[in-house]
């Protein structure tokens, strides 16, 4: 059985289209080469995250110089090899989550950043008490990168199988779904509420401080998190890439891409706050966007923060 699975992976593989990919230009859209279709899905476990596998293929990570509100460390553009992998077609549940919880003891601690009053402070929190109403079909908050790091561990133990954290590149990658604008479902930020959660007018009339937000002139009826799968999904077949909460990655944070891997794997080294990529539901279309990069400690949590899993075929 396990050989039939490696073959078809291998078939997966050879059915991409990494033809050569040009270099973004400055000013110009970026570039990419991904086939723009979805592989299988599988879970290898009952309760475990639903996988999509992702074909290989090379891409043009990061954003052009004409990108509006493009970040400094979004660039310089660099084209990057992917091999095949496998990620989870929406977030870690908060019910997938508590399932981990419960079969190890694993504690999450009494303390998280959360949105009350109109104001971000360490509360007391965890992800069962967020400060706002989640069920398990909701993606898991309040968890950091050692949380999240646990959990892949856990789910690695349990299937048998290399369960991780997503490199940046691979997250970039899967995110973007074979498109090279700064969306997966185009450049205007306001067709978002169809594809993403993020800060919106449901946001503004809901959350209290939020009608001096920059929002996504649209509703998507979510003032905090929605559940898990519940938008369109990219070319890909992946949910919440955008939006929902921001997801850690398995990289170490550089002020830009100067030097980083072309092969898609981890860049580690250079300091110890970790990247986040993706924006959440209270982002505004600024941080909503493909090429995003946001950088934390390790330790902290925040009720926008949470996570999805990669499966390794190494």
């Amino acid at each position: 059985m396990r050989k039939l699975f490696g073959l078809i992976i291998a078939i997966f593989c050879l059915m991409g289209i990494p033809a050569q990919a040009q270099a973004a230009k400055k000013g110009t859209a970026i570039k990419t080469t991904q086939p723009a279709k979805s592989g299988k899905t599988f879970r290898n476990c009952r309760g475990c995250p639903q996988m999509v596998v992702i074909y290989s293929g090379r891409f043009d990570m990061g954003s052009p110089d004409s990108e509006h509100r493009r970040g400094k460390d979004e660039g310089p553009v660099h084209n990057v090899k992917i091999p095949a992998f496998a990620i989870g077609k929406t977030e870690v549940t908060r019910g997938q989550f508590a399932e981990f919880v419960k079969e190890t003891r694993y504690s999450t601690g009494d303390k998280c950043w959360t949105l009350e009053k109109g104001k971000y402070e360490e509360r007391k929190g965890s992800w069962r008490e967020p400060g706002f109403p989640q069920n398990d079909n909701n993606p898991v908050v309040c968890i950091n990168w050692n949380d999240a790091l646990a959990y892949a561990k856990w789910l690695s133990r349990k299937t048998g199988k290399i369960y991780r954290l997503p490199t940046e590149a691979e997250w970039e990658y899967a995110a973007r779904g074979g498109a090279g604008t700064a969306r997966y479902w185009g450049s205007n930020p306001d067709d978002a509420c169809a594809y993403a959660n993020g800060a919106d007018k449901t946001a503004q009339a809901q959350i209290q401080g939020a009608t001096s937000w920059l929002v996504h002139h649209c509703t998507d009826g979510f003032a905090y998190t929605a559940p898990a799968g519940h938008f369109k999904p990219n070319a890909f077949g992946l949910n919440d890439m955008l939006g929902n909460v921001w997801e850690w990655t398995g990289d170490i944070y550089h002020a830009n891409y100067q030097g980083a891997p072309t092969d898609g794997s981890a860049w580690q080294g250079g300091g110890n706050k970790r990247l986040l990529r993706g924006g959440s539901w209270n982002n505004s279309p600024s941080n909503l966007r493909a090429a995003i990069r946001y950088k934390s400690e390790p330790g902290l949590r925040f009720s926008s923060f949470g996570f999805r899993v990669v499966r390794s075929y190494k």
